[in-house]
């Protein structure tokens, strides 16, 4: 796994935030190999180096965070019978058995989706409570308006009477088409494409861009996909 920042690994090892982790490190509550480290960016060597906080020792273990395109025809899910997944499609170089997808993507919606096997992170994307909003493109059948950008804003009720929490919604067009950006901070089943079907309008293309304030890598191909590094994790928990 190679060499770690001391305050990254304390987070990930007792599930705390990275503020918290370099707070036990500043009070002199880690020690590595014996020896008290008051220094978060300490590098540490996973594979050999003992680390304990308030003296009690743990097994390292370095989370992997993966950013994936995700292609069309592949569904979010680590197995599937009949279909490809995205977890079928990380390089082995990457791929650990325990990985999954951090939420999930429609099987007909590309882009930004992180691959990792850590829990309680993808906890922290998922739940509506952490607001970590997930930003899509879609393009419409139809342009919206103010109007629709402002029942999206005030907070939708779809055709099953499902309530939605306020959205973040610019219009503009796209290759000449109608097309949105919308960030929302809620899953629910095919929630973009069923909010803009509650206002008599079909979305055509969707794809998710950004999460928090990590931008898909636009170097990224579909298909393709690259570790994430620890300055773009901390991006996924800011909002811009």
């Amino acid at each position: 796994m190679g060499l770690k920042r001391l305050d990254k690994l304390i987070a990930v090892n007792c599930n705390v935030s990275r503020k918290d982790a370099r707070k036990l490190i500043k009070d002199a509550a880690v020690s590595v190999n014996g020896r008290v480290v008051l220094r978060a960016e300490e590098l540490i060597d996973v594979e050999v180096d003992d680390v304990a906080v308030k003296g009690y020792n743990f097994t390292i273990k370095g989370h992997v965070y993966i950013m994936l395109n995700k292609p069309q025809g592949v569904v979010s899910a680590t197995r599937d019978p009949a279909k490809k997944t995205v977890v079928d499609i990380i390089p082995d170089e990457l791929r650990r058995k325990s990985i999954f997808p951090a939420g999930r993507l429609d099987r007909d919606t590309t882009g930004l989706l992180i691959i990792t096997d850590d829990g309680a992170f993808a906890h922290r994307i998922m739940s509506p409570a952490h607001h970590v909003y997930k930003t899509y493109e879609a393009v419409l059948s139809f342009p919206i308006d103010e109007n629709d950008i402002k029942k999206l804003e005030a907070g939708i009720t779809l055709g099953d009477g499902t309530e939605c929490l306020p959205a973040k919604v610019k219009a503009f067009t796209k290759d000449r088409l109608p097309a949105a950006e919308i960030k929302i901070r809620e899953g629910k089943y095919h929630q973009v494409k069923r909010m803009f079907h509650a206002l008599g309008n079909n979305v055509e293309q969707l794809r998710r861009v950004q999460i928090g304030s990590l931008k898909l890598d636009t170097s990224l191909a579909e298909g393709e996909c690259r570790e994430l590094t620890d300055e773009e994790l901390e991006l996924v928990f800011i909002d811009e």
